[in-house]
């Protein structure tokens, strides 16, 4: 293991960190708040440790990264960022607990949205507006941006680029990975502005369009309003929600048609096909189902569930409604939609609307050969064979989920969380999607859980975030051994 060398990418990535503090000490600044000071100085201190960590070690011959390095600089990049990023929130007063400040810091990094603050709008906006930054950091990844000073780690970009998006989702999209990750900034950077544009047409201050925009396009859902986006009451700004929502759900590498264009392509693709029918039909069931309960008529019935449904299969978690006053039937639908999550190679968290795909397949396949015994039938993807190695890997990935799932909510139990609770934010948490129910529902937060349960669900975001086997894999013996 390259312990020095993974200090230098560390102090690297927690530079642009620090910087991204220095621009939110910027508006706190602009908008004559006192909180300005602190967390300029949160900036300060972390670009002071940023750059002795990577001072100290540039000595370092630049290698090839290995697999093994890579999963520790990603696993350990999220957990120094959020550890850092408590900073504004200590300095500044806004928690005083570093649990609840460290909670925050990896649900916006995680793009899970989950929130321990009891009273948003009393907070300041410098805090605010870096709250909504580190979603959009997190939501396309810092070891994406970082990818833009690989070339001085050498040729090892790639193993980082697959370890932070496993090799199922991403192409190869340009020839030098640098192009990939500036491309892929260039999109998200665009959607992000146009996004900004429609939430200020439909009646948003500049403010509260970037915060919400940065959470929009990350699918992380923290909002500058207690009530989330219901606080506004506006159709126009619901649909904008719904539509940059979806699209953040999207595979990026398929943006690429669009520049090339090429944009009815995105139809042909299989995953894309079955996302787009995952929430057309989820949002048609909940449509029916809060209209038929007499909670909405009309087009406000079809609203709260596009809405809804949009915002909790992108893993958003933006809010419209209190969905636990919905019919249970309601409930479940929305329960499951967070399993299924976004497309891979989006921002979205999840198991991921491609593995579901997957394994539809392949269940359908082994009830279709227990009909036709002598058939052979092989698993295709957009034309493409799958092979055996790669549906292994798909089902040890939902295995290692679904366990981590019933681990998870195991100790919550124990530390003293209700059933309903435990289960419910435990699969939130590690679908990175915010609100859950129970203590946790959409009408309320995480504040009033125990300290050791806001510590597991942490863990739970980290590795729904990183994909599950990059922070698993630091628990096998066998990967610290030479």
């Amino acid at each position: 293991m390259h312990y020095r060398l993974i200090a230098n990418f560390l102090g690297i990535t927690l530079a642009f960190t620090g910087l991204f503090m220095l621009f939110a000490a910027f508006v706190s600044f602009l908008f004559a708040e006192r909180e300005a000071a602190q967390i300029l100085l949160a900036g300060m201190i972390t670009l002071a440790v940023a750059l002795g960590v990577y001072f100290f070690t540039r000595t370092e011959r630049r290698g090839e990264i290995r697999h093994r390095d890579a999963f520790l600089i990603v696993t350990l990049t999220w957990s120094v960022m959020s550890l850092f990023s408590t900073l504004p929130y200590l300095l500044t007063g806004t928690f005083v607990s570093f649990t609840d400040a460290y909670f925050e810091s990896m649900s916006g990094f995680s793009t899970t949205g989950a929130s321990v603050m009891t009273d948003i709008e009393i907070v300041s906006r410098g805090v605010l507006f870096w709250r909504a930054l580190t979603h959009w950091i997190g939501g396309m990844g810092i070891i994406v941006l970082a990818l833009a000073v690989l070339p001085m780690l050498g040729g090892g970009g790639m193993q980082l680029f697959k370890a932070e998006v496993p090799e199922l989702s991403v192409d190869r999209l340009q020839p030098r990975i640098l192009d990939t990750a500036k491309s892929l900034w260039f999109i998200y950077v665009g959607l992000t502005a146009a996004n900004v544009l429609l939430y200020c047409i439909g009646g948003m201050d500049l403010f509260d369009a970037v915060c919400h925009a940065f959470a929009t396009l990350a699918t992380g859902g923290f909002s500058t309003k207690n009530a989330s986006i219901g606080h506004y009451q506006s159709a126009f700004i619901d649909y904008v929600a719904v539509i940059f929502m979806f699209l953040a759900g999207v595979n990026f590498s398929l943006y690429f048609l669009v520049l090339k264009k090429q944009p009815l392509k995105i139809f042909r693709n299989a995953e894309f096909r079955f996302y787009a029918g995952v929430v057309l039909l989820a949002t048609v069931f909940l449509c029916w189902t809060i209209w038929a309960a007499g909670l909405y008529r009309g087009s406000d019935a079809f609203r709260f569930a596009a809405f809804q449904a949009v915002s909790i299969v992108t893993t958003t978690g933006f809010a419209t409604a209190d969905y636990e006053k919905w019919p249970v039937f309601a409930q479940m639908i929305l329960m499951t939609l967070m399993f299924f999550g976004g497309m891979i190679g989006s921002t979205g968290g999840g198991i991921k609307q491609v593995r579901m795909l997957i394994i539809l397949k392949q269940g359908y396949r082994e009830l279709f050969q227990l009909i036709h015994p002598r058939a052979v039938i092989s698993l295709k993807l957009d034309e493409k064979f799958l092979t055996k190695e790669l549906l292994g890997s798909i089902w040890g990935f939902f295995f290692l989920f679904l366990l981590v799932i019933a681990v998870a909510t195991l100790a919550m139990t124990m530390v003293g969380v209700d059933l309903v609770t435990a289960v419910s934010t435990v699969i939130s948490a590690i679908c990175n999607v915010g609100p859950a129910l129970g203590e946790a529902g959409p009408a309320e937060n995480y504040a009033g859980l125990p300290v050791a349960a806001k510590w597991i669900l942490s863990f739970c975001m980290l590795t729904g975030r990183l994909e599950v086997y990059t922070v698993l894999i630091l628990f096998v013996p066998a990967f610290w051994r030479r």
